[in-house]
């Protein structure tokens, strides 16, 4: 492993508290899921199934599992476009996710939004947003609502590190701040934009420490293991539902494709994706699984099957389904009435 890599690398530690059985399935099942229909939805856009962008999160599913089991039901997500596996963490089913991919009229948003615009209102999903950094404001927006509201929840507002290169990421953090607003603003640090490396785009190479600008707790999290941004997240959570005002998150990890299915991923070097996948978080939380006694082989085997069907029943949904009819292009648009350059 090249020094670069160490220092991207978050050093992998177990965990120091213990949760139940029922919390590492959880964790499993869901990561599992995840991989499962992100390498499924890579299939079916080599064989044209698919089209338009389409960005996967295979590598990064601690993230969305960890997350999920440290909010509570009310707790909104906004995210960028890298966000089906989010999405499904939310609660969005495989078959409303595949039908989007494919454009499908059964898909989550009517198959309006792509792989890059899911939207779940009853699981207060705010997408899936295709412009770099337009959610960081989105999220500090909802965050208020919540706070004008009097409610006990927050906004996780995510972005990738490419992202908090914006403009809008300063003037949102500035903003939360001085209105201590319950947002959680995280960063998913997969060390690359695009094809660019953080190093080659930033002096500050731990995006944390941005969060001090703002006197803005904040923290770097092994984002490869789902205990550890469990933990983080339930963290930050206290603090914001305290009163106190927003937490800054740095969560590191790591994609294994390429930004999208149009890049090769050249820019990497084989030790390096290999570093990642010796921590991968499937991997190392089903052994985790073993390890512990918290399931038998057996079982960790009938899990997976029952994933894998249900991704082959998502396929199958999304293939039987029709496209939206073209009067659709004229439904579930904002449009003022009265708007006087309109004829």
């Amino acid at each position: 492993m090249t020094k670069d890599i160490d220092k991207q690398v978050v050093k992998s530690k177990k965990s120091k508290k213990k949760y139940s059985k029922e919390t590492y399935i959880e964790w499993f099942k869901l990561m599992f899921k995840i991989r499962k229909f992100e390498e499924k939805a890579l299939q079916m856009y080599g064989m044209q199934k698919i089209r338009g962008f389409c960005h996967v999160y295979i590598g990064q599913e601690a993230i969305a599992a960890g997350l999920e089991s440290a909010l509570i039901e009310g707790d909104g997500i906004v995210t960028a476009y890298r966000q089906h596996g989010i999405a499904i963490g939310r609660g969005v089913t495989c078959k409303a996710a595949m039908a989007e991919l494919y454009g499908k009229e059964t898909g989550i948003v009517k198959g309006k939004g792509g792989s890059m615009h899911f939207f779940d209102k009853p699981n207060k999903y705010f997408g899936g947003n295709g412009i770099v950094g337009a959610q960081i404001p989105i999220g500090t927006g909802i965050a208020f609502a919540e706070k004008y509201k009097g409610t006990n929840n927050l906004c996780v507002t995510m972005f990738g590190d490419g992202a908090s290169r914006q403009g809008a990421l300063h003037e949102s953090f500035n903003m939360a701040m001085t209105w201590k607003l319950p947002v959680l603003y995280i960063v998913e640090n997969n060390g690359y934009a695009m094809g660019t490396s953080v190093s080659r785009t930033s002096n500050v190479v731990e995006l944390y420490r941005m969060g001090d600008s703002y006197a803005m707790p904040s923290e770097q999290v092994d984002g490869m293991r789902p205990d550890a941004v469990h933990e983080a997240v339930a963290r930050a959570a206290e603090h914001i539902r305290s009163g106190a005002g927003p937490y800054f998150l740095e969560i590191k990890t790591y994609r294994y494709k390429g930004h999208s299915v149009s890049d090769p991923a050249k820019y990497r070097t084989k030790d390096e994706v290999k570093a990642y996948q010796d921590i991968d978080p499937v991997k190392v939380t089903e052994k985790e699984l073993l390890t512990g006694k918290f399931a038998t082989a057996e079982e960790i085997k009938s899990m997976k099957e029952a994933i894998l069907a249900e991704i082959k029943e998502a396929v199958e949904f999304a293939e039987s389904s029709k496209y939206p009819d073209a009067s659709e292009l004229y439904t579930d648009n904002y449009a003022e009435g009265d708007y006087p350059f309109l004829t």
